[in-house]
This record gives structure tokens, sequence and C-alpha cells, in this order.
């Protein structure tokens, strides 16, 4: 295994480079988990994150199975993928827009009203539906990875972008999660879920205008 990791290492960087890159632009994903960690507590924000890292799996498996390649070809497919992606995160945001004003009583309880697999769930639907994930793992396993490299090396890659999300996003989370920030947070929630709502309601457009 030693030897078989050495003689890709160089592929292992650029893979991890690429993969560091991508998780830490603002996308969808992350907006979720920023969104879970301000408006409920630190644990929905690791649940949320936990979804997106499992959700990483999916693509990597139909990636490698060749699936992705089938879907990113196959125009129908695609469009039912980039479509269904983009009415959840449109859902997220119009709940968003829904929310009122709360008193530190209610925004206590508010914190506890949502569950661990909501949590996770919200992250995993997430990622698993968006279309540039497909996207991104088809062009990291193309064009980046050789074909000649060894199934169990490729594994490791995948392993290595989940573990990503979860290092990154958990970050995000607990960072999100001082009290500091959550007493500054508590006086703006209104205003903060409304913004989140535009933030979710704009990707959802954006995926579902986006060509390949």
């Amino acid at each position: 295994m030693e030897l078989l990791f050495n003689n890709y290492l160089s592929e292992f960087i650029a893979v991890l480079s690429i993969t560091v890159l991508t998780i830490i632009t603002p996308g969808p994903d992350f907006f979720i988990v920023v969104r879970n960690s301000l408006t409920y507590t630190r644990r929905s924000g690791i649940f949320t994150t936990l979804g997106v890292s499992f959700a990483v799996w999916i693509h990597v498996i139909y990636t490698l199975a060749g699936i992705g390649l089938i879907l990113s070809k196959s125009i129908v497919l695609f469009t039912i993928v980039k479509y269904l992606g983009a009415a959840y995160l449109m859902y997220l945001g119009w709940q968003c827009l829904k929310s009122r004003p709360l008193s530190s009583e209610q925004y206590i309880k508010q914190e506890r009203k949502i569950s661990d697999y909501s949590s996770f769930k919200m992250g995993f639907i997430n990622n698993a539906l968006n279309p540039k994930a497909t996207l991104f793992f088809l062009s990291l396993f193309t064009q980046v990875v050789s074909v000649e490299t060894p199934f169990v090396i490729q594994i490791i890659y995948g392993a290595t972008v989940s573990l990503s999300c979860l290092i990154w996003f958990s970050l995000v989370a607990v960072f999100l999660n001082q009290k500091s920030v959550k007493n500054t947070f508590e006086s703006i929630q209104h205003y903060f879920e409304k913004l989140m709502g535009v933030v979710l309601i704009t990707f959802g457009i954006k995926v579902a205008l986006a060509s390949k």
C-alpha cells in the first residue's frame, strides 16, 4: 500500500489541491452549513457537514462505476438531476424567506427544533443533487486521475475529498458557534434568514439555468 501511494503522490497532491480550492469557494454546501450552524446549533452544523461528506461517496461510486460519464452525456438525465437540485435549493430558500423575527426565548427554542437526521438529510440531499458536483468528480477522475491508477488508490482519492469536506465544513460550524458570533447573530437572525433565502434561491436559479 505504501509503495502504491508513493508512486501516485504527485497525483494525490493534485487531487487534494483541487479539492481544497473547490470546497473553500462558497457554494450551496457552504451556505447550508452556515445557515444551520447559525440558525440552530453547532451540532446541527456538524450533522449537515456529515450529510455533505457522505453524499460525496455517491458521486465517487457512480463516477468509478462509469455512470457519471453516462449521466454527463445524457441531456435528459443530467437535466433531471439539475432541476431536482435547483428545486431543492429554492425550496430551502423559500423556507428561509418565510422566517419571522424571534425573541431571545423563541430563538433558544428554535435551536432545539431541528433533529440530527434533518440536519444530515439537508446536507446529503443538497450535495447529492448538485449537478456541479457530478461534473467536478467526472473531471477529477478523467482529467487528473490516470486510467492506470489502481482502484484502491482512486478510493483513497474519494476518501480524501470526503474527509476534506468534513474537516472544512466542521471548522466553519465550530467557528460560527463561538459565543460572540452567536450573540451577534441573534440580533440579526431575521435579516440573515432573509439573506440566506435570497442566496439559496439565487443558487437554485443559477443551477437551473446552467449548461454543462
